[in-house]
């Protein structure tokens, strides 16, 4: 599709998963054990023939520099297709002045030079799967300015709580984007997906820039929505916003139940990641599995229910692993009983015998760390 390029955003400082993002944007997390985040923005993006692509990074970069690398494992095509990783320079004077508009208006040069009339902006910490072809042409049949993806959910009073609603009029016209507030289950929750002409997007930019250091992009469509027709789309299937240590855990977990994995998940379009050549599971005699993904490198004598289990992790003999997402490269010694938590990579959990949290409020084992 030779009519828009697209953007894959960062959280930027909206929300910080403690822990976690010390050491990586949300985009660069493990995901089910084999993918990262940022893999199905971008695999959306391929498979719906965009191949000019940026991904704006702030803090921590070089984890998701290393994954995405020439972008080769997405399928962009090689001779016009090009997979971008754009910075921008977070403020130390005040994160308030670190909006995507001051990471846009950076790479302003940039954005003005793509050739494509359409931009496509859609979000690096969200896990859905979208036809971005189809998008664009209904937003263009439409005849609106600006076309906002969005998820209607019923439990937006407990999760969600960090994204941003829309508010529709029968038209599917947006009257208003707004800050999940938590107090009605039933929401339109914003995708952080944007489709509009190139050439209004600059225009937003430079008038977001006029108007307020601080406003970001839904800031500025707010401003103008009287002077610009902008429209909602409904998403349909498995949608995941990954905004806490909470909705990552619970993003894993869930996708243990084949019924949402079969609404991500299809033949006709796959989600393509950076691979490693490493052996198959080895499970040793006496393990036990129930109801979990275990990645390839694994050595598994214990027992693992309920859980997510990333690259060469080590169980090892008469260990209890439940209801966890243990990261790559971990180890669980002898006799240590976890449940509910999440293990950094390259943890190792052995002298603590006994680790639970709760569902609702997961453990976080740090990377790197020995307990």
């Amino acid at each position: 599709m030779a009519q828009a390029y697209a953007i894959v955003t960062s959280s930027g400082t909206r929300f910080h998963i403690e822990g976690m993002e010390e050491y990586r944007p949300i985009g660069a997390f493990s995901f089910l054990g084999r993918y990262r985040v940022v893999d199905f923005a971008v695999s959306n993006l391929s498979n719906s023939g965009i191949d000019r692509i940026q991904v704006y990074v702030s803090q921590n970069p070089r984890s998701l520099a290393e994954h995405l690398g020439t972008g080769q494992q997405y399928n962009i095509n090689s001779k016009r297709g090009k997979l971008q990783l754009l910075f921008n320079q977070d403020s130390r004077v005040n994160a308030v002045y670190n909006t995507d508009i001051s990471a846009y208006a950076g790479n302003q040069n940039i954005i003005a030079r793509m050739h494509q009339p359409y931009v496509i902006i859609t979000p690096g910490y969200m896990v859905f799967k979208q036809d971005f072809e189809k998008l664009l042409e209904d937003h263009i049949a439409s005849g609106a300015d600006v076309t906002l993806l969005y998820h209607k959910v019923n439990n937006a009073k407990d999760a969600y709580r960090a994204c941003d609603t829309l508010s529709l009029n029968r038209q599917k016209g947006v009257k208003s984007i707004d800050k999940n507030s938590g107090t009605v289950n039933d929401q339109n929750i914003f995708m952080d997906t944007f489709v509009m002409k190139n050439e209004l997007f600059i225009e937003l930019i430079t008038k977001a820039k006029k108007t307020s250091s601080v406003f970001n992009l839904t800031d500025i469509l707010n401003a103008e929505n009287e002077d610009l027709d902008i429209r909602g789309v409904p998403h349909k299937g498995y949608f995941a916003a990954i905004t806490d240590l909470k909705s990552y855990f619970d993003s894993n977990l869930e996708l243990l139940d084949m019924e949402k994995t079969a609404d991500l998940f299809s033949n006709d379009w796959p989600f393509f990641t950076q691979t490693t050549d490493s052996c198959p599971v080895h499970y040793f005699e006496g393990a036990k599995i129930v109801n979990s993904m275990v990645a390839n490198g694994c050595l598994i004598e214990g027992t693992v229910e309920n859980s997510v289990i990333g690259r060469g992790v080590e169980i090892r003999k008469g260990a209890v692993v439940k209801n966890c997402v243990i990261l790559g490269h971990s180890i669980i010694d002898k006799g240590v009983y976890l449940e509910n938590q999440i293990v950094d990579k390259w943890a190792k959990v052995s002298h603590v015998k006994e680790l639970i949290g709760e569902a609702s409020a997961p453990g976080y084992v740090r990377r790197n760390d020995v307990l």
